[in-house]
């Protein structure tokens, strides 16, 4: 959606942004990656020291293994969720997912966060929602990097369950052969976790200055939902 400079007068009421349901999946997905990361980086590079004893009395990386695919789940069903309430949430629900890049006021307004993050426009625009930079970020970066990593993560995960499998059918008998072979699967399912990475610091460093320097609140609009103003200027 646009983004969207509150007018005068109206610039220092509260707007609500962030309806719940679009709270709990921010923070459940954020969970999520945080896990499939950490467990993924271990199934990736299992360097354990020695230990000794029976197999079967710690069973690490099994354990491990079921901790990654249930978050998998966690995340991909938490997609789903987030793409209804897409349709069914407020304005703000939409934005992440289809920036409005062909409207001069939603390019015009991109350039200026541009210029503010470089430090050349004197203050940032008052922005509702997200502002256009952070959109493009969250569809280019976020959005399309989680659909990546689940179509990947199934396809591995369904070559894994076996032919007749869900998994299998609907995701390892196309993406696999799509992408050469099962390692090359997992190369491009391993970076995709590190373009994640790379992502959320981004994001985190981002929301925390925006916080800071911007005139309106970031972090706690996605904590309580309402997006409060800092000054009466328009």
């Amino acid at each position: 959606m646009d983004a969207q400079v509150t007018p005068a007068p109206e610039v220092t009421a509260p707007v609500y942004v962030y309806e719940l349901p679009v709270r709990l999946w921010h923070w459940i997905t954020a969970l999520a990656i945080t896990i499939l990361a950490v467990t993924g980086f271990l199934i990736g590079n299992p360097a354990w020291p020695l230990i000794t004893g029976e197999p079967y009395n710690h069973y690490i990386m099994g354990d491990i293994r079921f901790i990654h695919f249930t978050a998998g789940y966690v995340l991909a069903i938490g997609m789903l969720v987030r793409i209804y309430w897409a349709f069914a949430g407020n304005t703000y629900a939409r934005e992440i997912f289809m920036p409005h890049v062909w409207k001069r006021e939603w390019r015009s307004s991109f350039l200026r966060t541009i210029r503010w993050y470089l430090l050349i426009e004197p203050e940032t625009a008052k922005e509702v929602g997200h502002n256009p930079l952070a959109q493009v970020a969250m569809f280019t970066m976020f959005l399309l990097g989680v659909l990546f990593q689940i179509v990947t993560g199934f396809a591995l995960y369904g070559e894994g369950t076996g032919p007749g499998s869900w998994a299998n059918i609907v995701f390892s008998s196309w993406v696999i052969p799509a992408f050469g072979s099962s390692q090359d699967v997992h190369t491009w399912h391993h970076l995709g976790m590190w373009y994640l990475v790379i992502f959320v610091m981004i994001h985190v460093y981002m929301a925390i200055r925006e916080d800071i320097m911007s005139r309106q609140t970031i972090i706690s609009t996605m904590v309580n939902g309402w997006r409060f103003f800092k000054d009466n200027r328009p």
